[in-house]
C-alpha cells in the first residue's frame, strides 16, 4: 500500500495520512486464463464465386452449415479436411462450433471459402495468439485466382478454333 504523508506549517505539526485503494494486481496466469477461453468471432469468406457467411461460438466442435453437418454438407474427405485445418493447425479441434452460411459457386469454392471465413474468425477470437500460425500457413490470404472471361472470335478464353490453311 502506498502511503503518502503531507505536513502542513501549523504550530503543532499535524500529519495527515492517505490510503490509495487497492489496484487488482495481474500476473501472467491471470492474463492466461482471462484470453485463454475461447470467444466468440464471425469471419467472411470469398472464392471463386462463393461466398461463406462463418460464426463461431465456443462448444464441442459442431459443424451447422446451411442447416446440415459438415459431412452432409461435404461429402468430400478432402473438402472436410480443408476446411478443418485452421482447427489444426491451432489445435483447436472440439473447441468451436461453427455455423456457417454459404452461397453461389461449386463444392471446391465453397470449401475454400468456408475456410477462409473460419481463419479469419480465429484470427478475430485472438488475434495476439492465432494470427501468426494463420498467417504462416496462408490461411489468411484470399486466393484470387477466377474463371477468365471468353473472349470475341475464341471458343473458349484462350481456345481458338482450329486453323485451317486452305
Amino acid at each position: 500500500m502506498a502511503e503518502t504523508t503531507a505536513e502542513t506549517p501549523v504550530a503543532d505539526e499535524v500529519v495527515e495520512t492517505f490510503e490509495t485503494p487497492d489496484v487488482e494486481e495481474y500476473t501472467s496466469e491471470s492474463l492466461a486464463s482471462r484470453f485463454g477461453d475461447p470467444q466468440p468471432a464471425a469471419g467472411l469468406g470469398r472464392r471463386k464465386n462463393a461466398i461463406a457467411r462463418v460464426r463461431i461460438v465456443p462448444g464441442s466442435g459442431q459443424w451447422k452449415i446451411n442447416g446440415r453437418s459438415l459431412e452432409g454438407y461435404f461429402p468430400n474427405k478432402v473438402h472436410q479436411q480443408a476446411v478443418n485445418e485452421p482447427f489444426k493447425v491451432l489445435e483447436l479441434d472440439d473447441r468451436y462450433d461453427v455455423i456457417a452460411r454459404i452461397s453461389g459457386g461449386g463444392v471446391s469454392g465453397q470449401a475454400g471459402a468456408l475456410r477462409l471465413g473460419v481463419a479469419r474468425a480465429l484470427n478475430e477470437a485472438d488475434v495476439d495468439n492465432n494470427r501468426g500460425p494463420l498467417k504462416k500457413a496462408g490461411f489468411l490470404s484470399r486466393d484470387a485466382r477466377a474463371v477468365e472471361r471468353k473472349k470475341a472470335g475464341l471458343k473458349k478464353a484462350r481456345k481458338a478454333p482450329q486453323y485451317s490453311k486452305r
